[in-house]
C-alpha cells in the first residue's frame, strides 16, 4: 500500500507540474524584433479598409491594426512598425525569406497555403467572399449573365482559380485579363478594358471608392467563394506564432468584454469582472505564457482599440467603405467572430 500511495502522490505531482503555467522562452523572431526595435509587417500596396498609406506615409487599415497591436504588446509602442507594401506574388516569398515578421495583407487562409509554403496562419480577422463588379451601364444584375465577358483578375490570388471554377460550373465562357497589382487591375477596369472585375467583396467596395463616380459601378449579388482572411507568420517559430495569434484573439475578446480605448484605464483601475481583470493583467499573468509582460493586451487595447473599434473605423458603415459587420460581428451578435478565451 505504501508503494501504491507513493506512486499516486508522484503522479499527482507530475500532473500538477504539467498543468501549471510556465513562462515562455523567447523565440528567435521575438528576439530579433526586440533587438531591432520594430515589427516588420508585410501589407497590401493599396487595399482601402485593410491597408493603405496617406500622403504623409501614415498607414491605416484593419490589417495594419493587427501589426500595430502586436507592436504594442511586444515593444510597448504601437507605432514601432515598419510597413512593407507587397503585391500578391511577392507576399509569401517575403515572409519565407525573413524579410517581414508578419504578413497581414488581406490574404485567404487555405490548405495549400497553410501546408506547403512554409507559413502558418494565426487566425481570421475578416470573413470575406469573392464577387464581381461591373459598370452599371451594362445593365447586368447577376454574375450568371457574364457569359463571354472579359474579366479583370489579379495574378497570384485565389481569385484566379475561383473565377475559373465559377464559369466552368455554370457552363459559361469568359476571357481573363490578368494583372500583377491592385493598382494596375483597377486602372484597367475603370478605363473600360474589362467588362467585369473580380476579387474579394471587400476589395471591390474599396476599389469603388477610388473612382470619381462610384455610383457608375455595381457589385453583383453573388458571392462565389469562402475567403477567410488573416495574418500569417513563418512556420517553425511557435513562440512568435502564439504572440501574433493571441494578440488577435485578445482584441476580439476585448470587444466581447466591453473593453475599449476610451474605458480601458477606468476598467483596469476599477473593474471587478474577472475576465476584464485577466485581460488587463490585473490578476493572472497571461503575458508570461507568451514571453511578454502582464500588460501586453492592455497596451494593445489602449493604443489600437478592440476588434470592433478597428472594424468600425476602417470598414464599418461610417467609414468610406460603408460595410456592415455581417459575418464579422461577434458570435454573440449573430456573427462568426469567435475567439478562444484568454485564460
Amino acid at each position: 500500500m505504501a508503494h501504491r500511495s507513493m506512486r499516486i502522490a508522484g503522479l499527482a505531482l507530475l500532473a500538477a507540474a504539467t498543468l501549471s503555467p510556465a513562462a515562455a522562452r523567447a523565440g528567435k523572431t521575438l528576439d530579433a524584433v526586440r533587438q531591432r526595435g520594430e515589427v516588420i509587417c508585410g501589407v497590401n500596396t493599396s487595399a482601402p479598409g485593410f491597408s493603405g498609406a496617406d500622403s504623409q506615409g501614415k498607414w491605416t487599415g484593419l490589417d495594419v491594426d493587427v501589426c500595430r497591436a502586436v507592436a504594442a504588446a511586444v515593444l510597448k509602442d504601437a507605432s514601432k512598425v515598419k510597413f512593407v507594401p507587397l503585391n500578391s506574388q511577392q507576399r509569401f516569398a517575403a515572409l519565407q525569406a525573413g524579410e517581414i515578421d508578419i504578413l497581414s495583407r488581406n490574404t485567404t487562409w487555405s490548405l495549400t497555403r497553410d501546408a506547403s509554403l512554409g507559413i502558418v496562419f494565426t487566425g481570421i480577422d475578416y470573413f470575406d467572399g469573392q464577387g464581381f463588379m461591373v459598370p452599371k451601364k451594362l445593365k447586368i444584375d447577376s454574375a450568371k449573365k457574364l457569359g463571354g465577358a472579359t474579366v479583370c483578375v489579379q495574378a497570384g490570388t485565389t481569385s484566379e482559380k475561383n473565377v475559373a471554377d465559377f464559369f466552368q460550373a455554370h457552363g459559361l465562357k469568359y476571357k481573363s485579363v490578368v494583372f500583377d497589382t491592385a493598382e494596375a487591375i483597377q486602372s484597367a477596369f475603370f478605363s473600360g478594358r474589362c467588362q467585369a472585375y473580380t476579387t474579394d467583396m471587400s476589395d471591390l467596395a474599396g476599389a469603388r471608392t477610388k473612382t470619381a463616380k462610384p455610383d457608375d459601378y455595381v457589385i453583383l449579388p453573388e458571392v462565389i467563394s469562402k475567403e477567410p482572411l488573416g495574418p500569417s507568420v513563418r512556420r517553425g517559430d511557435d513562440e512568435w506564432f502564439q504572440i501574433v495569434r493571441w494578440t488577435l484573439f485578445g482584441l476580439v475578446e476585448a470587444e466581447e468584454a466591453g473593453l475599449t480605448q476610451a474605458n480601458v484605464d477606468k476598467e483596469k483601475a476599477e473593474s471587478k469582472d474577472p475576465v476584464a481583470q485577466r485581460l488587463l493583467g490585473v490578476t493572472d499573468d497571461m503575458g508570461g505564457l507568451l514571453g511578454l509582460d502582464k500588460e501586453w493586451l492592455y497596451r494593445a487595447i489602449k493604443q489600437v482599440g478592440n476588434y470592433g473599434e478597428s472594424f468600425e473605423r476602417n470598414l464599418g458603415p461610417k467609414s468610406a467603405l460603408g460595410l456592415p459587420r455581417g459575418p464579422n460581428n461577434l458570435w454573440s451578435k449573430g456573427g462568426l467572430m469567435y475567439a478562444p478565451p484568454v485564460r
